[in-house]
């Protein structure tokens, strides 16, 4: 092999899907970025094949119990590939669907925090907040001595408790102590003393509690006698230390881990002044409350010993919203206010509401608004149960059907009106109580990580909030919901009781590192308690990036999938600098990106085109970013040095009209819709959900509006969490209680409300891009029309491959046999009956004659693209309607029967407003209908600049139907075609959640405070300058934060490198101490043939096996998956 082919991965040949037998030499140690329109051959070459290969290859030398359980992509169609180092692949895809999993678990954040939290925590009493540890005679005796100086060496008693059990006498007791030497007793008969000081509660016994804390000490009402035993009297002062710590001691020993000094007057017999209660165990000796010894188990709710008992651990319990129930509240009961009962099935509950409504004087015909408080409770909870022959209330009602859920229509009937809620025995956190009492660090640092916010109060515990407030440290759900940013700072400062144990100061030293690479990466506004399922594809993607540089892994192949998704312009130079870090440290990076920040930033960008599907798969171009500016052949190179832009302008054509005699400063500022002349807005007051600062939202209808803001200034907060499900319940549909707001106005404005958003259509393969826009019925009509078809008596059906007689029988339809191959790759056999066409032989005799003049079948229709079908099917208007949103959304390069579950998230989003644009053909005027509200997030997902041009136009279809557009977006260009924009910030996480601006493009320009408007400004000059440097605007920038970076490439010579110095050419390792090691350093140069040799037992097998072998294959499996780990265990450090 030569010096240039060691230093590159050589492609020749591949021919994945649609690549045109590429040839390629990607140099190592890199930042590529590769780039194309949508259906170009990105994916293909980066995960089909690069990826594919990589990670076959790597995962191979596994052994075949453990390949089972790890991801495995097929053998990718390439000639050769050489030079390819292990691969990892961080892409954008959330499959995370459990409420269980959290930021904190997905990072192994939680692992760390509950092992910390078992080392190192503080217990405090849940009744008297003291402080509850483990006392040795040393302490106690420290104790006492500084106890006993200040109040002037008086009189000391030394005693320790006595329980008398159940089958003994007070007496038998007292007679066992005495043959054993003590004679006298501070409690029973003839006691010359109280046993506790006059200021003790009056019931000795402690309260029985869960979570581990036990009864421990009879007395008054608790059954049994507790016998107060002398153990020695002394004045410390004069007393010899040997003395008093033999005492301690045994008292500690006879009282099995309790003693109580007390101090007494000089009378005869003495009297007691004061008690000081120790204990050697998790003993709270002033509430007599015993703890049990921490295990990490304690602190994971996802372990039966840690998760709260109501609630399992998931933090939240389902049951029955009454706001579904009752939605309407300016309804009455009569005029139907409980919803479930205006059906014929309850018709009866409706009518016994009324009859008990007259005998009990409930208003029948008064709002339910309006009613008191005393009679809307008398309607939910009822008087008594059915048999009393009284009211029984809605209460009742839903646990009767309850009793009937196994059957289909009553758990679908409950399952139309519940809800999830904080569960009551826990608040939310997930865990018993008693894991909660333990805290860590100072009160001075959890102030300043509170940052005002109070501390989380357990269920149970009997603190004031003024003593809550008052103690020391943070309890873990304390450091649960604080933002990552507010975390790291915690642990930065934080300074445990020295001296630390190995294992704990490593615990310190991981978390420290894991939440610096999160606030890196752009996610500091993130808290460890939010669930994975609710991130989004960017958010997860830039988590996995974290655990790729936690495992500090080199030569290795990343490969990643648009890590720009969801950041703002501002937080882009952060996940610059983490891929940066990653190819210093001796990795290669192949990024698939849009981005121009990030494409400038880049090594090489490889541009793929020049169309998509068959007409895409070819090498447009490959060079340094300065080179493919200057390019006239790459579409990208156009856009890149602004030749080319995206045109802003959306008014839809029913507003043209209005805005006919607009001013010409309106009309040159991108065909802006004067928006405050609308009076159709929809208005929500006082949101307040996560880090919403009780804002109130004016959105426009029949517009487009973007709601902006950088990473968590609470943008999915206020459309995803509190307006789409506060719609959804005035509209009466199930959905998650919405997040807190005061009112909303302006629902009534709108027909319906659509999240289209990039979570998958479904699961099964017969569903594709045809059936979902609705074209395939069509199809099928139209063969079914044919004269051979008719002329055999097919119907429409006879075409379906999912039912009828004319799917093939051998495959049930489906084309292929699914084969489990456990240890390998599961198989998919192409079915040997249809060949994997689906359709008995007879079917697809059945030809049509296309307007184009080719002859096809029904099954050679499902291999066509978008565009070939268009032009087959142009002389049937019926199937052109349909299939022309999916051009209109740029699908075109899509087979209309390729399965739905294989398209990606942003292809999933865009076939999703294809059906959308083609139920809105059907709709006639804007005039004669309200409207539906759509809802996206982040729509530019994995578009190109040109398809970012065609969804502009589908949003243009769907305003000129009468449709409203709310879409959460990045994007630049989508931002300045917008009519309204709502900019939130000015920060992430609880330094966000307000409105910055609201108002058209060129008034969110002029906001000094709005990182949108800088990101716009500097975009819109270098655009109009002709060369794409976006560089900060001077008066607008914030004395916070850095301004937006510029998009100016560095010349090549100074960016272009592939290591960091000494470590980039050698495995470096440092004082290895495994085995019989002494302390050595060795440096293993890469890319070398190393022999390593020695006597037997020398060490040679401790350090190529159990060093480096074993830390190389730990570390590659520290990158994968949690569920892939869980079988396949990583070998444990090495000791260097």
């Amino acid at each position: 092999m030569t010096d240039a082919s060691r230093d590159a991965i050589l492609v020749r040949g591949a021919r994945q899907n649609n690549l045109k037998s590429l040839d390629l030499d990607l140099p190592l140690n890199a930042l590529i970025v590769v780039t194309g329109v949508s259906g170009s051959g990105k994916s293909s070459l980066v995960f089909d094949t690069l990826y594919a290969e990589g990670q076959r290859r790597y995962v191979e030398t596994f052994s075949p119990y453990a390949r089972q359980f790890l991801d495995r992509m097929d053998k990718p169609q390439v000639e050769s590939i050489s030079g390819i180092p292990p691969a990892i692949a961080i892409d954008q895809t959330n499959p995370v669907r459990t409420s269980r999993s959290t930021v904190g678990t997905m990072t192994e954040l939680n692992d760390h925090l509950k092992l910390l939290f078992a080392r190192a925590a503080a217990l405090f009493c849940q009744r008297c907040a003291r402080p509850v540890q483990r006392d040795t005679a040393d302490g106690i005796y420290a104790d006492v001595l500084a106890r006993a100086r200040e109040a002037g060496d008086p009189r000391l008693l030394v005693s320790f408790p006595v329980v008398v059990p159940g089958n003994f006498t007070v007496e038998e007791v007292r007679e066992l102590l005495t043959r054993q030497g003590y004679t006298r007793f501070l409690q029973g008969a003839g006691a010359p003393a109280p046993l506790a000081p006059p200021d003790a509660p009056a019931g000795g016994a402690g309260k029985s509690a869960r979570g581990g804390r036990k009864r421990t000490r009879g007395g008054r009402g608790s059954g049994l006698e507790v016998l107060e035993v002398v153990q020695d009297r002394m004045r410390i002062g004069g007393a010899e230390r040997g003395r008093v710590l033999e005492s301690l001691e045994a008292a500690l020993r006879v009282g099995r881990g309790r003693v109580n000094v007390h101090r007494v007057d000089e009378g005869d017999p003495p009297a007691i002044l004061e008690t000081w209660r120790y204990s050697n165990q998790l003993h709270c000796a002033h509430c007599d409350l015993s703890y049990r010894t921490p295990v990490p188990s304690q602190f994971s709710f996802n372990s039966p010993l840690g998760a709260c008992e109501s609630c399992r651990g998931f933090g939240r319990t389902i049951g029955i919203d009454y706001g579904l129930v009752i939605p309407d509240d300016t309804r009455s009961l009569r005029g139907g206010a409980v919803k479930p009962w205006q059906t014929k099935s309850y018709e009866e509950c409706q009518e016994d509401l009324e009859r008990f409504a007259k005998l009990r004087g409930v208003a029948l015909d008064t709002p339910w608004r309006e009613l008191p408080a005393e009679a809307r409770r008398w309607v939910i909870e009822g008087e008594g149960p059915w048999t009393k022959k009284v009211w029984y209330g809605v209460q009742r009602f839903f646990a009767w059907l309850e009793t009937r859920a196994y059957k289909m229509h009553v758990r679908v009937l409950l399952s139309r009106y519940r809800a999830y809620t904080p569960c009551s025995a826990c608040d939310g956190a997930r865990l018993k109580s008693e894991a909660l009492l333990w805290r860590i660090g100072s009160g001075e640092l959890a102030g300043q990580a509170l940052g005002g916010s109070p501390r989380f109060r357990p269920r149970g515990v009997d603190w004031s909030p003024e003593t809550l407030a008052a103690l020391p440290g943070l309890s873990i759900h304390d450091l649960m919901l604080l933002p990552v940013e507010r975390s790291h700072e915690f642990f930065r400062k934080l300074t445990l009781p020295r001296p630390l144990d190995e294992a704990t100061a490593l615990l310190l030293a991981e978390l420290r590192t894991r939440l610096a690479y999160l606030v890196d990466v752009g996610l500091g506004y993130l808290t460890l308690d939010r669930q994975s399922r609710t991130l989004s594809g960017g958010e997860v993607q830039r988590i996995n990036l974290t655990t790729a540089l936690g495992t500090s892994l080199v030569n290795t192949l990343f490969v990643l999938d648009e890590p720009s998704i969801g950041l703002h312009p501002r937080d882009m130079q952060r996940v610059i600098g983490v891929m940066k870090r990653l190819r210093d440290a001796g990795n290669s990076l192949v990024v698939v990106e849009h981005d121009p920040q990030i494409m400038l930033e880049a090594d090489r960008i490889l541009d793929l085109g020049p169309g998509a599907g068959e007409r895409g798969g070819e090498i447009v171009f490959f060079g340094t970013p300065a080179e493919i500016r200057a390019s006239s052949g790459s579409l990208t190179g156009q856009y890149l040095a602004g030749r080319r832009m995206v045109a802003p302008r959306i008014a839809p054509a029913l507003d043209r009209a209005r805005t006919a005699g607009a001013p010409a400063a309106e009309a040159a500022g991108g065909g802006v819709v004067a928006v405050a002349r609308s009076n159709r807005w929809l208005e929500l007051k006082g949101a307040a959900e996560h880090n919403l600062k009780n804002i109130d939202v004016r959105i426009p209808l029949k517009r487009l509006v973007c709601v902006t803001g950088v990473s968590g200034s609470g943008k999915s907060t206020l459309v995803e969490d509190v307006l789409y499900p506060a719609l959804l319940k005035y509209r009466g549909r199930p959905t998650e209680a919405p997040g807190r707001f005061a009112g909303l106005s302006g629902a009534e404005l709108i027909d319906d409300v659509v999240m289209v958003d990039q979570s998958p259509i479904g699961r099964t393969t017969r569903s594709n891009p045809a059936s979902y826009v609705g074209a395939f019925d069509a199809i099928r009509a139209l063969f079914a029309a044919e004269p051979a078809a008719q002329e055999r008596r097919y119907s429409a059906g006879t075409f379906s491959f999912n039912s009828g007689n004319g799917r093939c029988p051998g495959c049930s339809g489906n084309g292929f046999e699914h084969v489990e191959m456990q240890f390998l790759s599961d198989v998919y056999l192409r079915c040997p009956d249809c060949r994997g066409r689906r359709y008995r032989d007879e079917v697809l005799e059945i030809r049509r004659e296309g307007a184009d003049g080719r002859r096809c079948s029904i099954a050679d229709v499902l291999e066509l693209t978008v565009t070939e079908a268009r032009a087959f099917f142009a002389d049937a208007p019926e199937v052109a309607v349909r299939l022309a949103p999916l051009a209109d959304v740029g699908l075109e390069y899509v087979k209309v029967g390729q399965p739905v579950p294989t398209l990606s998230g942003g292809e999933a989003q865009r076939l999703k407003l294809a059906g959308h644009l083609a139920e809105a053909g059907t709709v006639l005027s804007s005039t004669t209908h309200r409207g539906k509200l759509f809802l996206f997030d982040e729509p530019t997902t994995g578009l190109h600049f040109e398809d970012v041009a065609k969804l502009l136009r589908a949003f243009r279809k769907l305003l000129s139907a009468g449709h409203s557009l709310l879409v959460i977006e990045h994007n630049l260009d989508v931002i300045r075609a917008a009519d309204w924009i709502i900019d939130l910030g000015p920060e992430g996480g609880d330094r966000g959640g307000e409105i910055l601006c609201a108002g058209t493009p060129q008034e969110i320009r002029a906001e000094a405070r709005s990182f949108t408007g800088q990101s716009l400004l500097a975009y819109e000059r270098s655009l109009g300058a002709g060369a794409p440097g976006v560089a900060p605007s001077a008066g607008h920038e914030d004395p916070r934060a850095a301004a937006p970076p510029a998009l100016v490439a560095e010349p090549e010579a100074a960016r272009y490198r592939g290591g960091n110095g000494r470590d980039a050419h050698a495995v470096i390792i440092h004082k290895a101490r495994e085995h019989n090691l002494k302390n050595i350093d060795v440096e293993i140069p890469r890319d070398r043939f190393t022999v390593i040799t020695g006597v037997s037992g020398s060490g040679k097998s401790t350090l190529a096996f159990d060093i480096l072998f074993n830390e190389g294959q730990r570390r590659y499996l520290e990158s994968l998956n949690a569920y892939a780990r869980q079988f396949v265990q990583p070998a444990a450090r090495p000791d260097v």
